[in-house]
């Protein structure tokens, strides 16, 4: 795999002996680092520690960088103050996603965006053929490691190696020049394991000494090194999208059950003509949580069946580690979209009873506000 691209902290991997790498959209990272399971259980009970430095970071500033962000985007960027993020999406013509991202509000016409690695290319290409004079774009992706640290005991973990008052960071707010590990770096209270946790943006040739001081601080506390498998299982359960599987160039926002950050009232945005007319007609196609009653674990891209006919196919599906249910992500024909319609999934040829049931499929206690949705996707 030494074509692949690699992370700044990939040379740290090896020193875990149950490593495993993948290659994951042309990037050589881990999977898991000593077990999906147990890294999933850790960042629900304790904390665990992701290297998504895969990401991509622009920046956008000038004098008409916040129009040219609302017009490129799905929700309202004029609602934005300095230290704030914002999770949005970016839309075709007919309401199809480009991508999904995160916007930080880091001065007044001075922005950065956090988006999908797989897309960087795209999303870079789509900007640039939007741009307006007033805007200028630089992609910081090479030079930008981030570090994901999620669980109940991630505030905990960070406070004992920050200067940084941690109770004040809400969520989707974030701090510039923080210093943890002695390290200066944006420190974001974001996520994408349905957890508290944080999200720190580091310069590449730093992050090695931010991850060793984060793992050494947590020792005590169960913090664990986690992989892409626990990534997606978490984000799975607590009903967040991933792009290229909840949402595509063919899934609309609203059809992916995020319309809550479509603001419709705050356009106009590219793609904003088609999702008004389809959230006025009502999406014909409906994202859902199933449960098969048989034994059989949903796969993405198993065909759904109601009444003898096709109405959709699976977006995500696993056995859930947290609750050992056989689940799935599916997007439907509206019509059959009410919980518990009884339907039948298709695995290895045979078809199988299942049905519509709720989400999220976990849905963490919260004693203060935490956050929901992230950026660290694929």
């Amino acid at each position: 795999m030494s074509d692949l691209l690699r992370t700044p902290l990939y040379p740290l991997y090896q020193q875990y002996e149950g490593v495993r790498c993948i290659d994951f959209g042309g990037w050589e990272l881990p999977v898991q680092f000593s077990g999906i399971q147990k890294e999933h259980e850790a960042v629900r009970e304790r904390a665990g520690l992701f290297d998504v430095s895969h990401m991509g970071e622009f920046t956008v500033h000038g004098e008409q960088a916040e129009a040219f962000l609302q017009k490129l985007t799905t929700n309202d960027v004029t609602t934005l103050v300095p230290g704030q993020a914002q999770y949005t999406l970016m839309c075709y013509p007919d309401g199809g996603v480009v991508d999904d991202l995160l916007v930080y509000k880091l001065e007044d016409q001075h922005y950065m965006l956090v988006v999908n690695a797989s897309n960087i290319d795209k999303d870079w290409a789509w900007l640039q053929e939007h741009m307006v004079p007033g805007v200028s774009m630089t992609n910081d992706s090479g030079e930008t490691a981030l570090l994901a640290l999620q669980g109940p005991l991630a505030a905990d973990i960070i406070g004992k190696i920050t200067d940084t008052d941690i109770s004040i960071i809400e969520p989707f707010r974030f701090v510039q020049n923080a210093e943890v590990c002695g390290v200066k770096l944006l420190l974001s209270r974001t996520g994408y394991t349905g957890e508290d946790g944080f999200e720190l943006y580091v310069q590449a040739d730093q992050a090695a000494a931010v991850w060793n001081g984060l793992m050494e601080a947590g020792a005590d506390q169960g913090l664990v090194p986690a992989g892409l498998g626990a990534r997606d299982t978490l984000r799975f359960e607590a009903k967040l999208p991933l792009y290229g599987q909840e949402l595509s160039p063919t899934i609309s926002p609203l059809e992916a059950g995020v319309g809550m950050f479509v603001k419709l009232n705050a356009g106009p945005f590219i793609g904003h003509e088609t999702l008004l007319q389809q959230k006025n007609d009502g999406p014909a196609r409906k994202l859902v949580g199933i449960e098969v009653l048989e034994r059989g674990i949903p796969r993405p891209h198993y065909p759904i069946y109601a009444e003898g006919v096709q109405i959709g196919e699976v977006t995500t599906g696993t056995q859930s580690p947290t609750l050992k249910r056989n689940l799935g992500l599916a997007l439907i024909n509206s019509q059959y979209a009410a919980l518990g319609t009884p339907l039948e999934i298709e695995i290895r040829g045979k078809k199988l009873k299942a049905e519509v049931v709720k989400t999220p499929f976990h849905k963490r206690t919260r004693t203060s506000k935490t956050p929901t949705q992230g950026a660290d996707q694929a």
